[in-house]
Parts: structure tokens; C-alpha cells; sequence
């Protein structure tokens, strides 16, 4: 088969590699399409641990069920699916208590395991989700990312009628924003620094879309909450600068949750926090409710119908497309990938 490898930073080829057996317990797809995660960029660029090259990567995907390995029943070839990439192990404490996302001994397809940048992908069955006929391979891609966003809203516990601050107007961003429209917030704002991002984002139903380089987000959410400030905020940016900012811009007592993933180090006002009481939250992908709740909601139609922040192209492409992403992120807001 054909598959887009990753040999090192910025160094990804399209090369033969075998089409993978399926184990006992597994099944083995044909990928229809695959979504770029903001999180492969900085495996593509050699600056993140869980990617060791070379590596397959990918694990917002699509596919066609075309071999079963030993034990699999339930499912048949032809079957149209989704994926979980987050494999729990069902067994240590933090799976026991529920929090499967979290699990001591998670295994990520695409980072621990050879992902779907490439023509077959071989998956555990308790990783499938059947898509809905509403759902073709291109919306089936956008499920796992809208399953993050759904987790950032539920740990922001916004409420009907609340104000909500996103940063970062990418995927994860947009797709926040129509979780907390479905949430029922009345003041939605998101910021940006890609003006045709922030165009999305009004076409979506943000009521206040920024530029924060030219806005003071602080005062904005004061202007907009009779002082008071957000009652819930989401960086799906993961800067200093964006941290920082989404702290400063929520109430007293507000939620803060950080889902996106860039820089680690971040200072932030620590006697601003405890005064406030501020509630900050790490995101973190997803649990089995989140993912199945995204499922639906795809295939009800959440996410509008719109060319202007998808790019579908050829997995041949995907060298291109990282490097576009990375050095020229205006250009393109979403890509999807066909083998």
C-alpha cells in the first residue's frame, strides 16, 4: 500500500508499506478520508514526544471495513466506520473510575501505533463507530475533532444565556463555537489573526469575531458583560499569550479551560487566580460519551455546509499540506486527505 511517512522533522514521503494484518479482535479498514490535527504539527516539526519516527501518522479518519481478523463479530466488510484513535486499557484506576481519556496506559493510532496516512489502517473493533448514511467520509473525519470540542464545552459548564470567549478561530476553535451556540450562549466571541478565519466564525454565528492584535480581549469582554468579564473561556490556541489573556478576560469565578496544545511552560497571574477563583481546566481529547455524542451531531448536521475552511486533496499532498499549515496558516484553515 501507499502511505505518507513521517521520517523526521519537516520530512514527510509517500513510500510502499505493507497493508497491516489484522489481530485477533480487529478489523482492517480502507481509509476513505483523513483529517491534519493542529497536534500532528508539532510531530511533523520533531517537537513532540509521543512521535518517533518514522511513523504513519493520522487518527481523524474515515474508512471501509475490508478484512476481520480472528474473533470479530458484529461487524462486516463493507461496513462504513469512524474511529476512536484514543485505545483505553480498560483496567488501571483511571479507566475503572471513568475517565477513559485519561487512562494510565492509553495507546493514540497514529502515534503509538501506525496511523491513516495511508491506504489501510488496522484498528481494534472496540475502537469503531458505524457512521449514519447522513455521514460521508469528509464530515466522518470532522467527528473526533467536534468530540474534543464537546469536552471543552462540557468542562466549561457554560450555561443558556452565558458569555463565551474561544481563542483561535482553527478547527478545535470553530468547531467549539458551534458546541456553545448548541449550548445556548448568547455571547459568543472568538479571536483570531487570520481574517478569513474570523470570517467563518461570523458565517457560523460568533456575534463578536476579533483580531486580538488589534482588540484588547480583557476590555472586550468587560464591554460586552457590564464589566464583569466571560463566564466561560476555551484556548484552543495553547500560547503565553492566549493563556494569559483568557485568564485575565473571565469573570470572578469563571471557567477557563485549556485545550490547545503549543508551548508548555506558561506563566500565569497565580494571585489574580485565587482572588477570583478562577476555575481553570486541562482538556484533554475526549471520553466514549463525548465521541459518541459528536456521532450524532454530525449526522444531524451541526457542522454548516461550506468550502471556505476545508481543502481536500490527495494523500499524495500531505508533505505540502503540513508545511502549508505550519508556514502559511492563512492560506488554509482545514485539510482533508484521500488516499
Amino acid at each position: 500500500m501507499r502511505a505518507a511517512i513521517w521520517y523526521g522533522a519537516r520530512d514527510m514521503q509517500m513510500a510502499d508499506a505493507p497493508v497491516p494484518e489484522p489481530a485477533a479482535d480487529e478489523v482492517l479498514l480502507k481509509v476513505d478520508a483523513v483529517g491534519i490535527c493542529g497536534s500532528e504539527l508539532s510531530g511533523y516539526l520533531g517537537q513532540n514526544s509521543l512521535r518517533k519516527p518514522p511513523l504513519i501518522m493520522g487518527h481523524e479518519f474515515s474508512a471501509t471495513i475490508t478484512g476481520l481478523g480472528a474473533g470479530v463479530s458484529g461487524w462486516t466488510e463493507g461496513d462504513r466506520v469512524t474511529v476512536n484513535p484514543m485505545i483505553p486499557c480498560n483496567a488501571c484506576v483511571m479507566c475503572r473510575r471513568g475517565y477513559e481519556n485519561l487512562c494510565l496506559n492509553r495507546v493514540l493510532i497514529g502515534a503509538h501505533r501506525p496511523g491513516s496516512f495511508a491506504e489501510y489502517v488496522a484498528v481494534p473493533t472496540k475502537t469503531l463507530y458505524r457512521l449514519p448514511d447522513s455521514v460521508d467520509a469528509i464530515d466522518g473525519t470532522l467527528i473526533e475533532p467536534f468530540a474534543c470540542a464537546l469536552r471543552a464545552i462540557e468542562l466549561s459548564q457554560i450555561t443558556p444565556g452565558g458569555s463565551f470567549l474561544i481563542q483561535g478561530a482553527g478547527p478545535i476553535g470553530l468547531l467549539v463555537l458551534l458546541a456553545a451556540k448548541r449550548a445556548g450562549a448568547s455571547v459568543i466571541a472568538i479571536t483570531d489573526l487570520v481574517e478569513s478565519r474570523l470570517e467563518v466564525a461570523r458565517a457560523w454565528g460568533a456575534t463578536h469575531a476579533v483580531n486580538p492584535a488589534e482588540t484588547d480581549i480583557v476590555q472586550l469582554g468587560k464591554d460586552l458583560t457590564e464589566g464583569l468579564g466571560f463566564d466561560a473561556v476555551v484556548d484552543a490556541v495553547g500560547l503565553q499569550a492566549t493563556r494569559l489573556s483568557g485568564v485575565l478576560a473571565a469573570r470572578p469565578g469563571g471557567h477557563v479551560v485549556f485545550t490547545g496544545l503549543h508551548v508548555d511552560d506558561t506563566t500565569l497571574p497565580g494571585n489574580t487566580i485565587v482572588r477570583s477563583e478562577t476555575n481553570i481546566h486541562g482538556a484533554f481529547c475526549y471520553t466514549q460519551q463525548n465521541f459518541a455524542a459528536a456521532v450524532k451531531l454530525i449526522a444531524g448536521g451541526i457542522v454548516p455546509e461550506s468550502a471556505d475552511w476545508l481543502s481536500i486533496r490527495p494523500l499524495a499532498e500531505a508533505d505540502a499540506s503540513f508545511a502549508q499549515l505550519i508556514d502559511r496558516p492563512s492560506e488554509v484553515t482545514k485539510v482533508i486527505l484521500q488516499p
